[in-house]
């Protein structure tokens, strides 16, 4: 299923006009530490989706010094959560700005709340969702072995990232569920399994791919073709134009005069 974007600019002071653009979003959902990011990477190198990351896109936004970005910081210094308008604002900006037609959003929407913002203000409803079903003692046990130097990796925060996930997102997973949208892939494996599993799901976006491929190439060989068609007709009337001037040097110099001249030259 495809999706216009149409975002009406009177409605909401966050929403920007977007023309129309035809797009295809899945949501890439599944708990801290499932490996939600390493698989959206690898669909993003063998699709051509661009990976969007709402957490990464927003402390980038913090990053940039704007005005958004110092409301994202306070806020995130008093433990409070950033409005999801601003994270859907900033999604969109990423959407119109990559120039792709094909999205993963990774780790949103969070809650119900951020689902029936998202759709309410977008007009876009993800063609699925993409599940990463991990057990809990397998996540915290990769969350402790990554060692990246993340604050929010301690086993405190760990259990509390745990609890939000189990109360806020599976609702989320549900609703997707109902509506025969969501995908879910065990995400307990070793990465390339799962990958495996994942590559299934996004075979048909492999093969539009393909076609659209095909279908360039032959646009291509017609060119060729055209190129070779007019080359051809131009030697032809190249050809035709010599053969007249020489037709007309004929006539001014006969046969008879040019044998003389060569009769008297030797």
């Amino acid at each position: 299923m495809h999706t216009h974007v149409m975002v009406d600019s009177n409605k909401d002071s966050t929403r920007s006009f977007l023309g129309v653009k035809k797009i295809t979003v899945v949501f890439v959902l599944g708990g801290p530490g499932c490996g939600k990011g390493t698989q959206c990477t690898k669909i993003a190198e063998n699709f051509g989706f661009t990976h969007l990351s709402a957490g990464e896109l927003l402390r980038e936004e913090v990053k940039s010094g704007s005005e958004d970005g110092a409301m994202i910081q306070n806020m995130m210094m008093e433990g409070k959560l950033v409005p999801v308008e601003v994270t859907i604002k900033l999604l969109l900006r990423a959407i119109l700005e990559s120039g792709n037609d094909k999205f993963l959003i990774d780790g949103f929407p969070r809650d119900e709340e951020n689902r029936a913002a998202f759709e309410s203000i977008t007009n876009i409803e993800p063609d699925f969702v993409l599940f990463l079903d991990c057990p809990e003692e397998e996540m915290k046990r990769r969350i402790l072995a990554r060692n990246q130097g993340r604050a929010d990796d301690s086993i405190q925060t760990m259990r509390k990232r745990f609890k939000v996930y189990m109360d806020s997102t599976i609702p989320v997973l549900d609703h997707y569920n109902s509506r025969g949208k969501l995908r879910k892939v065990d995400a307990s494996r070793p990465i390339d399994e799962v990958f495996e599993d994942v590559k299934v799901i996004f075979a048909p976006f492999d093969a539009k791919a393909k076609n659209s491929l095909g279908r360039s190439n032959i646009g291509m060989g017609m060119g060729h073709k055209r190129v070779i068609s007019l080359v051809e007709r131009l030697c032809r009337a190249t050809r035709d134009i010599i053969a007249h001037i020489f037709s007309k040097l004929r006539s001014f110099y006969p046969p008879a005069c040019i044998t003389r001249k060569a009769l008297k030259s030797t």
